[in-house]
């Protein structure tokens, strides 16, 4: 169920299909909103000497520098053979090596993520959620991935830097959901394997941004997730809708359940009571595993500006602890 709704959205879509499914144009114009969410910037640091003091990255940076005289004890592998070539004299390549972090976004594609009463559907909100952190996170010099899950979607997509990455990012997440929408799901996916995953795709000092209803949450999802938390950074972005936090006002009300017409009354307070019970108790073992690992959730309605509600995010992530 969907309707058009209160409330203030970043880069509101053209037309009601963007409402309802993701859209690639509407993720690439989260970029220009990815201007007013700041996320600390990843450290770059330039050695003078190698060897000189043991790193937790492997291998050499990847940003070249520029080229000088070749030195004794130089690394031959680094050697710059077309100027070489063209001065007559050795040189050797310099190189910058980097410090900077890899972001990787988690998104649930379960049934329940297609759910809607105000301005879009949850699935629609994390997208333009994961599209607008993902265009940030480049703007900071950090590497993008994604992960998605449910409704038969088992899609990753490795952290790589720039535009292109961010791009890649985002085909990935339209062509998910037009994947979700089409697939039949036997069951919900459960969150503690989507979460071994990302823990074998994420970095150490990666940060990880988990945007799901929560609705997927198992008891076994905490283990990986207090991995994830032990080696990085975690936030969960918890989407939310109007109607799953208080009961529609009293009346009777047609809905249909596989092809099958069938009618919902609220006319007694208890069933008022009874219906948010229902939506906080799905979601509330997630935001309990959360809270004992001290890992910071905020909450995203369908109807929030986007980049006022992740604004806590930047916020939060420009005090992360380092890992260099």
């Amino acid at each position: 169920m969907q309707a058009a709704g209160p409330g203030s959205n970043t880069a509101r879509p053209r037309n009601a299909a963007a409402c309802v499914q993701v859209r690639l144009d509407d993720l690439i114009a989260q970029r220009i909103a990815a201007r007013s969410l700041v996320l600390a910037a990843s450290r770059k640091v330039s050695a003078a000497q190698a060897g000189v003091k043991a790193s937790r990255f492997r291998g050499r940076g990847v940003d070249y520098v520029e080229s000088r005289g070749y030195q004794p004890g130089d690394d031959i592998r680094s050697m710059d053979w077309r100027v070489t070539a063209r001065s007559g004299r050795p040189h050797t390549k310099v190189f910058q090596e980097e410090r900077e972090r890899s972001v990787l976004l988690v998104i649930d594609h379960a049934a329940s993520m297609r759910f809607g009463t105000r301005v879009c559907f949850k699935s629609v909100q994390a997208a333009r959620a994961a599209a607008l952190i993902a265009w940030s996170a480049i703007r900071g010099g950090d590497r993008v991935g994604a992960l998605g899950f449910g409704s038969g979607v088992t899609g990753e997509v490795r952290p790589a830097g720039g535009p292109r990455g961010v791009l890649h990012c985002l085909r990935a997440l339209a062509d998910w959901d037009t994947l979700a929408r089409v697939e039949r799901e036997s069951g919900p996916a459960p969150l503690s394997q989507a979460l071994e995953r990302a823990r074998r795709l994420a970095r150490p000092g990666s940060l990880v941004v988990l945007l799901t209803d929560g609705f997927s949450s198992d008891a076994a999802a905490e283990a990986p997730l207090a991995r994830l938390a032990g080696h990085g950074d975690v936030r969960l972005l918890l989407m939310t809708d109007a109607l799953e936090l208080a009961a529609p006002p009293r009346g009777r009300y047609a809905v249909a359940l596989g092809g099958v017409r069938r009618w919902l009354e609220f006319d007694a307070a208890a069933a008022d009571t009874q219906w948010t019970d229902a939506f906080r108790h799905r979601r509330e073992l997630l935001l309990q595993q959360a809270r004992r690992l001290g890992v910071a959730h905020i909450a995203v309605d369908t109807r929030d500006d986007l980049s006022r509600c992740l604004a806590p995010l930047g916020l939060a992530l420009a005090t992360r602890r380092s890992y260099v």
